[in-house]
């Protein structure tokens, strides 16, 4: 998969954070009593390795996972600054719950969390949904031979 990078100062990220705000769920940091629950959560529906980069997200402060809330249930998360600086990802909505725009609103606030923190470009690494990307923010993939900062990366397998 490539690396791609997405200029936070696009034209895109207007229509972003416009079809985002149509979206109806709760788009919030998580808080530190719900650490391992979320942690937990992505491990069950995602893998360990996620579940790895979601606690480092989390603790940092402020946190750098965002979560999406319907009727009190978590339905998805977004992280950034997790594995590397100036990084978005992973992020992933619950099965039961992709196609509704969650993991749109989730990237828009993320983009825009990093945009304020002072972050110019975004990078997504070895990103999975690369045509998601490029229509919903202008993504761009990255030219390069290696793979990135995951290259030789050690995997959790799946039981």
């Amino acid at each position: 998969m490539a690396d791609l990078l997405v200029s936070l100062y696009a034209d895109k990220l207007v229509e972003l954070k416009t079809k985002a705000e149509g979206v109806a769920v709760t788009i919030r940091p998580v808080l530190a009593p719900e650490a391992q629950l979320v942690t937990d959560w992505v491990r069950e529906y995602f893998s360990a390795n996620w579940a790895s980069e979601v606690m480092v997200a989390i603790t940092r402060q402020p946190s750098a996972c965002l979560i999406a809330i319907e009727d009190g249930e978590l339905v998805g998360f977004a992280c950034y600054d997790a594995t590397a600086r100036g990084f978005f990802g992973p992020t992933g909505v619950h099965p039961d719950n992709q196609g509704k725009g969650y993991g749109l609103a989730l990237f828009s606030a993320a983009l825009q969390t990093m945009k304020t923190l002072g972050h110019a470009y975004a990078f997504i690494g070895d990103a999975g949904p690369v045509d998601f990307y490029a229509k919903a923010a202008g993504a761009i993939e990255i030219p390069a031979k290696d793979k990135g900062v995951y290259q030789g990366m050690l995997r959790a397998k799946r039981p």
